[in-house]
């Protein structure tokens, strides 16, 4: 009998002849190309962001969509990831460029500052350092006329006044705003003041006589038409109750002609 020789049984490579770390599998979840047990992502999907959590004293690595808060992208060919930006930095474009401060930090051409430069000043609000901002005013308004006690009788000598606008309020370390009003003495020609109440009493007066006059007339108007009303009833009743008058005979036509001759 023909003995079949021995062929061993394929055996397939092992993790180091196919280039992975033993623990590495390629079967990952969660955005993660390649991934191990122990530290999480080893590498990303394409256009997402590689970058290390800290969980107790182990790092995770983890595959994100974007870089988090006090983290900036940034892409290689071979792979994203997310760096941190400086200690003062909450948010940054790079790590030598910061978009957002952190509490006690004033943002300034990219940089968090403890103190704003000369010239400037700290915005509490924004938490930016700013330009100082001057306060501005309008063009003063024509002189008022000439008034005393809110009259403009009854006096010689009396005050005008003129005003303007803030049209731009200073910031806390502006020149602040000046006065927005002036006034000076005035002199005028003397004017007597009608008084209120015998001017009130004269015009009330004249509407009373008014409403009288117009009440007069309409009474008249009543009566005159009332009158012409009966006056032609009565007409009417008089021409029901007198009877018609015959019509007289001609006298020519009712003598007969008399005859003379015998």
């Amino acid at each position: 009998m023909e003995k079949i020789p021995h062929r061993p049984s394929p055996i397939s490579p092992s993790p180091f002849q196919a280039g992975l770390h033993p623990n590495v599998s390629q079967g990952c979840q969660g955005g993660c190309a390649t991934c191990s047990d122990y530290n999480g992502c080893l590498s990303c999907k394409p256009r997402l962001f590689f970058v290390l959590e800290r969980i107790g004293m182990k790092q995770i690595g983890v595959c994100l969509s974007s870089c988090p808060s006090g983290y900036y992208g940034t892409r290689y060919p071979d792979i994203n990831k997310c760096a941190k930006c400086k200690a003062d930095c909450d948010t940054c474009f790079t790590r030598n460029f910061c978009t957002k401060c952190k509490s006690g930090f004033y943002l300034y051409s990219g940089k968090c500052l403890e103190k704003c430069p000369d010239g400037l000043e700290a915005n509490n609000h924004t938490m930016e350092c700013t330009s100082i901002v001057h306060c501005e005013a309008s063009e003063w308004s024509p002189w008022s006329p000439c008034t005393k006690k809110g009259k403009t009788c009854g006096f010689k000598r009396g005050n005008e006044v003129r005003v303007r606008e803030i049209v731009q309020h200073p910031s806390a370390k502006g020149n602040p705003c000046p006065a927005t009003s002036e006034s000076r003495k005035c002199i005028v020609q003397r004017k007597r003041c009608q008084k209120e109440g015998k001017g009130k009493k004269n015009r009330e007066e004249k509407r009373k006589k008014s409403n009288k006059d117009e009440s007069k007339e309409t009474r008249q108007e009543s009566k005159g038409r009332a009158a012409r009303r009966q006056n032609r009833e009565q007409r009417e009743n008089n021409n029901k109750t007198q009877p018609k008058k015959r019509k007289a005979p001609n006298k020519e036509q009712d003598l007969a002609p008399v005859d003379t001759a015998h």
